[in-house]
């Protein structure tokens, strides 16, 4: 019963450690190799923006290795990348709902499929699968579009998610020699 007592107080001790030590150290290196961003866009009647994590190139071929082709990505590093509107608003022709979405993509070479998802998770990958899959839920998708892959003249280093508003007010995502254009209406 003794052993039971004390194994229940080690646990206890290894878990607040874990929960308040060990946890947000973790976060704050990670946020070190990958520092949080926001884009915003406060015009022609829209208040968006989008919060995101913005890993670095660092040399390595990003889109069909490190992100591979076909499969759904958190859209950055760390927490999930979330998208906000305050008012309803249409990406291409769908209608998007005033709110906050996570968002993900589904990049591959000529082509991504974006989606905004209802549910914010706390991390958007498993750690048990080292980072490969992710824990959105596809039930909880609210709209997803396909738009055309542009190549980029010059490497992005870092991630870059921002709002362009040249003829069209477009979500722009950005890395290596990658660039995706999603437009926005209101």
């Amino acid at each position: 019963m003794k052993f039971l007592k004390w194994l229940l107080i080690i646990v206890g001790v290894l878990a607040l450690l874990f929960f308040f030590v060990i946890g947000p150290y973790m976060k704050e290196q990670t946020k070190k190799h990958s520092p949080e961003k926001t884009a915003t866009y406060t015009k022609n009647g829209m208040d968006l923006s989008v919060k995101y994590s913005s890993p670095y190139k660092k040399g390595r071929v990003i889109f069909g290795e490190l992100v591979p082709y076909d499969v759904v990505w958190r859209t950055g590093a760390n927490e999930p990348t979330t998208f906000t509107s305050a008012t309803a608003i249409k990406i291409i022709d769908k209608s998007l709902p005033a709110g906050t979405y996570s968002l993900w993509t589904k990049p591959n070479k000529n082509s991504w499929i974006i989606i905004f998802n209802k549910e914010v998770p706390d991390w958007a990958v498993t750690l048990s699968s080292g980072g490969r899959e992710t824990t959105r839920k596809p039930d909880s998708d609210v709209l997803q579009v396909e738009v055309p892959v542009e190549q980029l003249s010059q490497v992005q280093e870092s991630f870059k998610i921002d709002f362009e508003d040249i003829e069209q007010l477009s979500l722009v995502l950005a890395w290596d020699n990658t660039k995706v254009s999603v437009p926005l209406n209101n």
